[in-house]
């Protein structure tokens, strides 16, 4: 596992847990030096997650983030709407993912949590700076789709089964 690896765990980690996270035991999980814990969520502060030292452990300051995996097929010309359905009720498409008999597991970052990021994105597609990974796959696709709430994250699966984008 690399350290960008490990950080992005310790994130989640840390953001699942009902109760602080101690260091020690974060050191154990990840079979790392207490140090090397020190300097991780050095790092992860530094990269704007605002984690809290307390005399138990740490601590996430901020909002809650859960997340569903949603397997959808639809057009191209359907991306966009695909793309508003999640933000419009509140969810960031996070991801990206593909299975290709060939290729394997195919994976890219959007982070796509707006009107504005689904536009920028739709522009990035339109120019023709790639093509979307889901045209490797007859279409066939997977986003990993974060939000503040369960409750939010059926909305969004209610939203996509009903435009006949979720595929079950």
């Amino acid at each position: 596992m690399t350290g960008s690896e490990r950080r992005e765990n310790i994130i989640r980690q840390i953001r699942s847990s009902k109760v602080p996270v101690a260091g020690k035991r974060l050191a154990e999980d990840y079979q790392v030096s207490r140090q090397v814990i020190v300097q991780d969520i050095a790092l992860i502060r530094a990269s704007g997650y605002d984690i809290i030292s307390t005399n138990r452990g740490y601590i996430l300051n901020g909002p809650a983030e859960v997340s569903r995996v949603f397997k959808v097929q639809h057009t191209d010309e359907q991306l966009e709407e695909e793309l508003c359905a999640i933000v419009d009720l509140g969810g960031c498409a996070e991801n990206v993912m593909v299975n290709h008999r060939v290729y394997g597991h195919l994976e890219a970052p959007l982070h796509v949590s707006s009107r504005r990021k689904v536009a920028e994105f739709m522009e990035d597609i339109h120019s023709g700076k790639s093509s979307p990974l889901k045209n490797i796959t007859s279409n066939y696709h997977y986003h990993k789709v974060t939000a503040d709430s369960e409750e939010t994250l059926d909305m969004i699966e209610s939203e996509l089964k009903k435009r006949g984008f979720l595929v079950e």
